[in-house]
C-alpha cells in the first residue's frame, strides 16, 4: 500500500526535496504551502494526482479544513512533516523588526503546532499508531543562540523542546512516533542568501534521502548532515564566556521583511 504523506512547505527547499523524494517512491502526498501555482506546478512535474493546498501554517483554520480533506481522500496519514519555515536577521533593538521576530515564531513554532494538531486523532484511531510518524524540521540555530538572530535561533530551540514534549505525549497515549530532525546547511533559497561559508554544506536531494531514513527508522532526534551534529555538541558544551569570545563577531543573515 502507498504511503500517505502530508508536507508543509513544500513549495520549496527541504518540503519540495521531501516531495520529490516520496513521489519517486509512488506515496499519495498532501503538498501545503502558501504559494498556490508553486504547488500546482510541482503536482504536475510530480505526475499529478497529488492534493495541494495553497495556506499558510499559521492559519489554524485552513490546515483543519486541509486535513479534514487529505483524509476524506487518502485516509490517515503515515507521515506528516512540518517542514513550514521562514528565516531572516533580527535585531531586538530596532523597532520595525518586531513584526518580523514575531512572523518567524508564528510560522516557525506555532505552525508546527498547527499542521500537527488536526491529524493526530486519526492517526492515533488508525491501525497500527506506532509506525506512523509526526517529522518536526528543527535546525542546528536552535542548539545555541547566533548573534542577529535572535527569533530563528529561538524559534528553532523551541521546535525541538516542542518536540520533545510531543515525543512523550503520543508515547504514553500509544500515538504515533515523534522525529526531530535538525538540519545543518541545506542548499536552498533560505541558505542562498547567507553572506558567508557554510560548513557541510549538503545538496536538498541528499538531505531528504537522509531524511526520510532518519524518518522510517522513527529516530527520536538526530543532526543532517552528521558533522554538524558533532559541532553542535561541541558549541552546547562551551562554556559562555568561550561561546560569547567566538561568536560574537560572527557573520549574521541579512536583515529583511517577511
Amino acid at each position: 500500500m502507498a504511503l500517505k504523506v502530508f508536507i508543509t512547505g513544500a513549495s520549496s527547499g527541504i518540503g519540495e526535496a521531501l516531495a520529490v523524494y516520496y513521489a519517486a517512491q509512488g506515496a499519495c502526498l498532501g503538498l501545503a504551502a502558501r504559494r498556490g501555482e508553486v504547488l500546482q506546478a510541482l503536482n504536475e512535474r510530480l505526475g499529478g494526482g497529488h492534493a495541494c493546498y495553497p495556506l499558510d501554517v499559521a492559519d489554524a483554520p485552513a490546515l483543519q479544513a486541509a486535513a479534514a480533506d487529505f483524509i476524506a481522500r487518502f485516509g490517515a496519514p503515515d507521515i506528516v512533516i512540518a517542514s513550514a519555515g521562514v528565516s531572516a536577521g533580527t535585531l531586538t533593538e530596532c523597532a520595525e523588526d518586531l513584526a518580523v521576530i514575531r512572523r518567524i515564531l508564528d510560522i516557525n513554532v506555532y505552525g508546527m503546532a498547527v499542521t500537527f494538531a488536526p491529524f493526530i486523532p486519526a492517526m492515533r484511531a488508525a491501525d497500527e499508531p506506532a509506525r506512523r510518524r509526526l517529522v518536526g524540521i528543527a535546525s542546528v540555530a536552535g542548539i545555541r543562540g547566533l548573534p542577529g538572530a535572535e527569533a530563528y535561533s529561538a524559534s528553532k530551540a523551541a521546535a525541538i523542546a516542542y518536540l520533545e514534549s510531543l515525543r512523550l505525549e503520543m508515547r504514553g497515549e500509544n500515538g504515533p512516533q515523534v522525529v526531530t530532525i535538525a538540519p545543518g546547511y541545506i542548499a536552498t533559497p533560505m541558505t542562498t542568501v547567507n553572506p558567508y561559508k557554510m560548513p557541510f554544506l549538503m545538496p536538498a536531494e541528499r538531505a531528504a534521502e537522509r531524511f526520510a531514513a532518519a524518518i522510517a527508522r522513527g529516530t527520536s532526534y538526530t543532526v543532517i548532515p552528521w558533522q554538524m551534529g558533532l559541532v553542535a555538541k561541541l558549541l552546547r558544551l562551551l562554556p559562555n564566556w568561550l561561546y560569547d569570545r567566538l561568536f560574537t563577531k560572527a557573520p549574521r543573515k541579512p536583515r529583511g521583511l517577511l
